[in-house]
């Protein structure tokens, strides 16, 4: 099979297109198997702020208490992956909401419990649950809660999850799906850019403000393992007549625009 993994960041679930919808159906009709990975920041700072609770980040990475972890939970379990359930299958697909630690989905284990608390990384990924839905013609959306060896759950970063789902499935493309075009330099979208070209474009400023969180969380998935990531649009159709628009993002070769 071909697969591709399509990660959504909460923040721009609100923005999918009926292109991009249309960008989907295009890939299915190719025959790849699609699997979604979201995250839900948004919807999770909304409830830890109607528990008073500030939240806090450390190098990028959510502090998770436990109090934090069960709040995580509700919002991505009950609000984050039914929204994007349900935005699929208005646009026709059939779509199965998946969490991360049902059946061991998501083997973790702690980062780094004194910094941060009940944050993991995925050291595991059950492919046997994402098989079923496949087989079953469904389109997983997963959500980025992982579980330990001993049954704690854990809270993982969308981008890592993806890129472990991604690396695990030998997925042809993991796609980060954002609110722009892609990374431009020049004044254009570059089809593609190396590890070493993208770090020198934000030595000089080429890439910059929002832009580097999501170069860098695609440097993080090659370096996991991943060929390549696409970093596209969910405003426009990010794939089309057999063609992508967007910036590849991959390791050694050379740019070209």
């Amino acid at each position: 099979m071909r697969y591709i993994v399509i990660k959504c960041g909460g923040s721009v679930l609100d923005e999918l297109s009926s292109s991009f919808f249309t960008s989907i159906s295009e890939l299915q009709n190719l025959g790849f198997k699609l699997v979604f990975v979201h995250g839900g920041g948004p919807d999770i700072n909304e409830m830890l702020e109607l528990f008073k609770i500030e939240p806090h980040f450390v190098n990028g990475l959510r502090k998770t208490d436990q109090q934090t972890l069960k709040i995580a939970e509700i919002a991505l379990i009950g609000h984050t992956n039914r929204k994007l359930v349900e935005m699929l299958q208005q646009h026709n697909f059939n779509a199965i909401g998946i969490h991360g630690s049902d059946g061991y989905c998501l083997q973790a284990d702690y980062i780094n419990m004194e910094e941060l608390g009940y944050v993991g990384e995925i050291i595991k990924v059950n492919t046997q649950i994402f098989h079923l839905a496949m087989n079953g013609n469904y389109i997983p959306v997963v959500t980025p809660i992982g579980i330990t060896k001993d049954g704690q759950k854990l809270n993982i970063n969308a981008d890592y999850a993806a890129a472990e789902v991604a690396k695990t499935l030998h997925a042809e493309q993991c796609l980060f799906v954002t609110n722009v075009d892609g990374v431009f330099i020049d004044g254009s979208v570059a089809s593609s850019l190396s590890q070493h070209e993208v770090n020198a474009y934000i030595e000089k400023g080429e890439i910059s403000g929002g832009m580097i969180p999501k170069v860098q969380s695609a440097l993080n998935a090659v370096e996991k393992g991943v060929e390549s990531v696409m970093i596209v649009s969910g405003k426009i159709a990010f794939f089309e007549n057999g063609k992508w628009h967007g910036t590849r993002i991959f390791q050694k070769e050379p740019i070209t625009k």
